[in-house]
């Protein structure tokens, strides 16, 4: 059910703590860490302490969470030393769109050109 942990979710397990992640921040509502694939120099998730499956239904279910997702990310940007040059914040939305973990999460990137990222 949405809102509530999934016992398969990948990301559910960081929160609960069951599975390590490099993490950058926390916050009561996020957790903020760092990609085990990055596409950057920076390159650091943002997850809701929620449970859904991707940006849309987190914005439908917990609009409030979801800003705390976009306010966290922010607060990485500052924290990894990227707001001033330039960041992305991706959500994908779907496997066609490269989804993997079906946890809305937001991918901070930034350290580099992105415009050579699509």
């Amino acid at each position: 059910m949405a809102g509530e942990a999934q016992p398969d979710c990948l990301f559910c397990k960081i929160v609960a703590g069951d599975i390590p992640a490099t993490v950058v921040r926390e916050t009561p509502t996020t957790i903020a860490f760092r990609d085990i694939n990055p596409q950057a120099p920076t390159h650091v998730l943002v997850i809701p302490r929620v449970h859904y499956a991707n940006a849309t239904e987190l914005a439908a279910g917990d609009p409030a969470a979801a800003a705390d997702v976009l306010r966290e990310a922010g607060e990485v940007a500052a924290q990894e030393k990227v707001a001033d040059t330039g960041y992305r914040i991706v959500f994908n939305t779907g496997p066609g769109a490269g989804q993997t973990v079906f946890h809305a999460h937001a991918h901070v990137l930034g350290g580099c050109d992105l415009q050579r990222l699509v």
